[in-house]
Parts: C-alpha cells; sequence; structure tokens
C-alpha cells in the first residue's frame, strides 16, 4: 500500500529530529566509553592552553604594533628637534661672534680717548718758563683680543675656577706707559709740575727719570725726562656728550 504525505515539512522534521538523536546519542556513547579522569584533565588543559597561547599572542601583536606607532612618532620628534637644536646651535654662534666683535669695538672705543686725556692734562699742568720737547709712549700698545669666540667642538669645557681666572686675566690690561721730556728755567716749577700730573685723576706713578744742566741760546736751563702711567679715571671725572652735526 502506498501512503502519500501531503503535510509539507513533516518530513523534514522527522530527519532533523532523527539527526539529532543520533548526535546526543553518540555523544553520549563517547561519554560513556570516555571514563577516565586524567583524559578528561588533559583534553581541558590542552584547551586552557590554546585559549591562553591565542590570547597572549593577540596582546603581543597589540603590543608591538603600539611599540612601532610609538617608535614612528618618536624618530619624527627627534628628527624635528634636532632641527631646532642645530637652528639653536647656529643662532648662539652667531650671538658670540657678534659679542665678540663689540667688544672689540669697545675696547678700541676705550682707548681712543686716552692721548686726548694725557695731552689735555699736561698741557693745562705745564708751569710757566718750561717748554715740553718730547712725549712719548713707552708701553708696547694693546692689540684688543677677542675673548668671548665660541668654542670649538669638541674642546673640552674649562672648569668655573679656571675659566673665572682666565676672565680676570684677560681683564687686567697693564698700563700704559709714557715719557715727557722737556727744559725748565727753574727747578722748583718741575717740582710743581710732576705735583700737578700726579694729581691728574689720569696720571699716576710720575717719576724723573733723568735731569740735567744745559746751555740753551746762551742761558743754563735744566733739561728734564719724566716718566709717567696712564690709569682709568673715575666715572665721575669724565662726561660724554652726543656729538650734534647741522645739516644745511
Amino acid at each position: 500500500m502506498i501512503e502519500i504525505n501531503l503535510l509539507p515539512g513533516a518530513g523534514k522534521k522527522s530527519r532533523g529530529r532523527s539527526a539529532g538523536a543520533g548526535i546526543a546519542s553518540a555523544l553520549s556513547g563517547f561519554g560513556a566509553k570516555v571514563k577516565d579522569p586524567y583524559l578528561l584533565f588533559a583534553v581541558g588543559t590542552t584547551a586552557a592552553v590554546a585559549l591562553l597561547v591565542g590570547a597572549m599572542f593577540m596582546r603581543q601583536e597589540s603590543v608591538a604594533n603600539s611599540l612601532v606607532e610609538r617608535e614612528q612618532q618618536e624618530v619624527q620628534d627627534s628628527t624635528r628637534h634636532a632641527a631646532l637644536l642645530n637652528e639653536k646651535r647656529s643662532a648662539e654662534a652667531r650671538r658670540d661672534s657678534v659679542l665678540a666683535q663689540l667688544e672689540v669695538i669697545r675696547r678700541i672705543d676705550d682707548n681712543r680717548f686716552v692721548w686726548p686725556h694725557l695731552m689735555d692734562e699736561i698741557s693745562r699742568v705745564v708751569p710757566p718758563y718750561t717748554w715740553l720737547t718730547g712725549l712719548d709712549q713707552t708701553s708696547a700698545a694693546v692689540i684688543p683680543v677677542a675673548t668671548d669666540a665660541p668654542p670649538k667642538k669638541g674642546a673640552k669645557k674649562p672648569a668655573k675656577g679656571a675659566k673665572a681666572e682666565e676672565e680676570t686675566e684677560s681683564a687686567v690690561i697693564p698700563p700704559m706707559r709714557f715719557k715727557i721730556q722737556g727744559i725748565t728755567v727753574d727747578i722748583q716749577a718741575l717740582t710743581r709740575f710732576m705735583r700737578d700730573l700726579e694729581a691728574s685723576p689720569f696720571v699716576q706713578t710720575v717719576q724723573l727719570d733723568k735731569s740735567s744742566l744745559t746751555v740753551v741760546e746762551g742761558k743754563e736751563v735744566t733739561q728734564f725726562t719724566l716718566t709717567g702711567e696712564y690709569q682709568q679715571p673715575d666715572s665721575t671725572a669724565t662726561r660724554r656728550q652726543p656729538i650734534a652735526l647741522s645739516v644745511r
């Protein structure tokens, strides 16, 4: 006898139920067969280790990616900072060069008033019946040297004490010495001339080098040679004023 199923899906449900029942029966059969606890522990441990290794691998991969990004950022920052440091060193080198040139100009500017002050002071205190025949510099000329030049690369920086000593030695400039030659008819005038020179704020250590009697145009006179040193006066003894030029 032939039977026809007129309900759609009835056969599929029966087949699905039969398949589920087959899997359940297979698992129950496997569970019934596997009764060794050590085997179950080994299987569970293996699964746990596999999960742990996978998690650690994913974490290490994430850390490695973040470190690569950080390294790239640090390299970019280092490149940018290196350019800024080079610009800073270049600016400092230019600044030191300008300061050294200004120091040379300042020393030249300070020394250019030495002889005008000396000649003014000497002519102001020359006594009557006294004539000067010579005025010479006896010390070596001081050449300004730039002491603020930037150090060379690789040169060792001096210690603080040594640097202070070097600056002190460079700042100490020997005084300019000069010699005055002249004649006078009065020996007391020569004494007064020396005393007035010593009292000047621009002159110090005035000494009589030599003196002798000589005849000039039939008259007996005293020929003398004086030595002295130029001294830097106090700031109150000098006054600087700007030069104003009228433009027509």
